[in-house]
């Protein structure tokens, strides 16, 4: 524990630049040998190819990262029963990143060059993205992320299944100013997403009449939250805009009730926070709360009915279903359509065949943008409810297409 300790303490205060270059040397130190292993060949010679799965089973992250592990292999299971892919059956391999970045690029490598996937589905975190990111690119070998994220990256060999800035906190902040919450307090976790998203965030403010009051970050893990909600409860703020990750949202929500402050008082939205966190928080703590995704259990149509029913018959009938989930769950489908469009399980070609897939997942129609390796996606805001689900009071209308480098935006210019 103290190792983790020591490797989160080095990432406060750090820009998502610094925390890139930061996480990919602490990688390095690890004790894999990334020089010997670099262009190692996936294996697809037999009747089966392994396909890894990347999550964080163990920490601080693994209230959230356990059921994307879980919506993974429910995908597996689905292709493999309607007779896998290009004839092959698929065969997990579970590598646990225990919420630890230097850990997840170890484990990446092991799946690259030991386990010789021909793809792996996993990282949860923006700093666990950024410590992988080196080593799919050196290895040649396709990442497929699933969470929403903060944006302001492209990378040949990562696939992004979950929303970008434009189809989550663009329209977010989109909502709060049409509902009249200008003043805005800002909690994050201390580290890439949270800072970099919060960055974005006053950029926005500054140029569309909105002011940000406060920021604070607690380092990811933190269950000591009663000098930031005092902060918070005083600043006069209309709304705080939550980038907490992890269980740390559980220490949050139990003081923010604790001091008194409610939904109609001083509404929270969370970019983190799905139905699985909301079960392991509490309802009593988060009913009216608002959270920014593009899939919630709720979510009507015969594609999410499918899913849902699928998912709480393997895993439970009081199981929930959410958007990190489901774009876990669609990623692994989406590769699927681009390596049979391709005809090979080789990624050069895999990737030239992306541009234009489409899916018909449990948010809707996902259409994968080949220049950009990002998916279009309907944004959503969503109220939770007192039985624990979350349901839409607003969404875009169809989905955006993707812009993680915010070039649309004449406020983003010097983003």
């Amino acid at each position: 524990m103290s190792g983790l300790i020591t490797r989160r303490g080095l990432l406060a205060g750090i820009s998502a630049l610094g925390a890139g270059a930061a996480l990919s040397a602490c990688g390095a130190k690890t004790g894999s040998d990334t020089s010997k292993a670099a262009g190692a060949k996936a294996d697809t010679s037999g009747d089966t190819v392994r396909v890894g799965l990347l999550n964080s089973l163990s920490g601080t992250m693994a209230i959230s990262e356990v059921t994307v592990h879980n919506a993974l292999l429910l995908a597996v299971k689905e292709i493999n029963a309607a007779g896998g892919v290009l004839g092959k059956q698929l065969k997990p391999v579970s590598q646990d990143g225990a919420s630890d970045w230097p850990t997840f690029a170890e484990k990446a490598q092991a799946l690259i060059t030991d386990s010789k996937v021909v793809a792996t589905f996993g990282c949860w975190t923006s700093a666990s993205r950024k410590a992988v990111k080196p080593v799919f690119e050196r290895n040649k070998s396709l990442l497929f992320y699933p969470v929403q994220y903060e944006g302001l990256e492209q990378s040949p060999y990562i696939f992004y299944s979950g929303a970008t800035t434009n189809q989550q906190i663009v329209p977010a902040l989109d909502y709060l100013k049409k509902q009249g919450l200008t003043k805005l307090y800002l909690v994050g976790s201390d580290y890439v997403f949270p800072r970099t998203a919060n960055k974005i965030i006053k950029t926005y403010a500054k140029a569309n009449g909105m002011e940000v009051l406060g920021e604070d970050y607690a380092p990811l893990g933190s269950t000591e939250f009663a000098t930031i909600v005092n902060k918070v409860r005083d600043a006069g703020a209309d709304a705080v805009f939550n980038t907490l990750n992890g269980d740390s949202n559980v220490a949050f929500f139990k003081e923010y009730k604790s001091a008194g402050l409610t939904a109609k008082k001083l509404p929270v939205l969370s970019v983190s926070i799905a139905e699985e966190e909301v079960k392991s928080i509490g309802t009593q703590y988060l009913e009216g709360q608002l959270t920014a995704w593009n899939y919630y259990q709720t979510t009507p149509g015969a594609a999410n009915q499918k899913f849902v029913a699928a998912y709480q018959a393997a895993y439970g009938k009081d199981k929930p279903t959410s958007d990190p989930m489901e774009a876990a769950y669609i990623s692994v489908h989406l590769w699927k359509a681009m390596v049979e469009k391709a005809g090979s399980f080789d990624v050069e070609k895999v990737k030239a065949a992306s541009d234009g897939i489409e899916f018909d997942a449990p948010e809707g129609k996902v259409t994968v943008d080949g220049a950009t390796q990002h998916v279009h996606k309907t944004a959503r805001i969503g109220k939770v409810s007192a039985g624990g689900l979350i349901e839409e009071v607003w969404n875009s209308g169809g989905p955006i297409k993707p812009d993680p480098y915010l070039k649309g935006y004449d406020w983003a210019a010097d983003l």
